[in-house]
């Protein structure tokens, strides 16, 4: 077990720096200067250059980049100074003299637009996506689990057919395109009868009552971000039941007399989740990073918001923090999964 999960954090290590190197170079050959948008359009040569200095953008790339990964790396190199000693809080591991290996918390820099701590800005943000993201995965694992069995218990019947052909229509709708259609009509159009709104916090403050946790306006966007992996677990779920279903050890247990909820909550059902949860552990990751686009209509305050700002104002220090904190998402997450999937199943074994 030991010995597996190092190897997958291998693996992960090595996909976060191909992450890393990937949108390090992407993001410089954008069109823009982040210097520009921090001096003003009227500043001076000498301001210009010293935030240039500053910044570390008169460096080549490549050592811009060797200068990142020492910097986001838990073990790394640097000299041994109160200054750095501040900056990094590290621990010592091996003293050379000027310079030390130390051990650290990956440190992300500090935005260009705000001066704020990156990784203070991804914790503020991190749990308005995480919110959104379990809520709309809650949804589809529910939802999607109940239709595929209802519709694995009569196939094709009309009631399966149309849990089918509504699957396939919440695959082929983009989240996007669906979320605009969500919102206009359940948080305008019929916003009286629903008492949702187009735009809405987790947590708003009340000038009597102080801050008030609104579960409501987590409903529309958890929906519309969850459409496409409900979809997939329907489908999922109603052909591993019918697989399941026609299994011998299935006729094995209707044939001792076990009730049919018996039948299929004690046997069909958990045999027939293996692959719905790998589904559902995978979709969790994809959600928060698919969220993006979903908090930007409905102006939910999360990760999503936040990178898209970066991304317009070229606040590089904020854009490849946001990317790596999903990169690590999907390592972790996958690593939990192959774990979680040995459990269900006995009959997989760690490689």
């Amino acid at each position: 077990m030991i010995g597996f999960i190092l190897s997958r954090l291998g693996h992960g290590l090595l996909i976060m720096l191909g992450v890393l190197v990937a949108i390090f170079f992407l993001f410089n050959v954008l069109p823009g200067d982040p210097v520009a948008l921090l001096a003003g359009q009227r500043s001076d040569l000498s301001t210009r250059e010293a935030i240039t200095k500053d910044l570390g953008l008169d460096k080549p790339l490549p050592l811009q980049l060797l200068y990142y990964v020492n910097d986001v790396s838990p073990v790394s190199v640097h000299e041994d100074t109160e200054a750095n000693l501040e900056k990094y809080e590290y621990s010592t591991l091996v003293d050379f003299g000027e310079d030390v290996l130390v051990w650290k918390t990956p440190y992300l820099r500090r935005s260009f637009q705000s001066n704020k701590s990156v990784t203070d800005i991804l914790v503020d943000h991190f749990f308005g996506t995480l919110w959104l993201a379990a809520a709309a995965m809650l949804i589809a694992t529910v939802f999607g689990i109940l239709f595929g069995v209802l519709a694995s218990l009569r196939p094709h019947s009309t009631l399966d057919h149309t849990l089918v052909t509504g699957s396939v229509l919440g695959i082929s709708v983009p989240s996007f395109v669906a979320a605009i259609l969500i919102a206009i009509t359940f948080g305008y159009y019929w916003s009286d009868w629903t008492g949702l709104s187009l735009t809405g916090q987790l947590y708003e403050i009340d000038p009597f009552e102080g801050k008030q946790l609104m579960l409501r306006n987590l409903l529309l966007p958890a929906i519309a971000l969850g459409i496409r992996p409900l979809a997939i677990i329907v489908q999922l779920t109603r052909s591993s039941m019918l697989d399941v279903m026609s299994q011998d050890y299935i006729r094995t247990a209707r044939a001792k007399g076990l009730s049919r909820y018996n039948v299929i909550a004690g046997h069909a059902l958990k045999n027939a989740l293996n692959p719905v949860v790998t589904a559902v552990s995978g979709w969790l990751a994809s959600l928060m990073a698919g969220a993006f686009f979903i908090e930007y209509i409905f102006n939910w305050k999360g990760l999503g918001s936040v990178t898209l700002q970066a991304v317009q104002n070229l606040d590089f220090p904020l854009v490849m923090g946001s990317t790596l904190f999903v990169a690590f998402l999907f390592v972790l997450i996958n690593i939990l999964v192959d774990l979680l999937y040995v459990m269900l199943d006995p009959r997989v074994k760690l490689d």
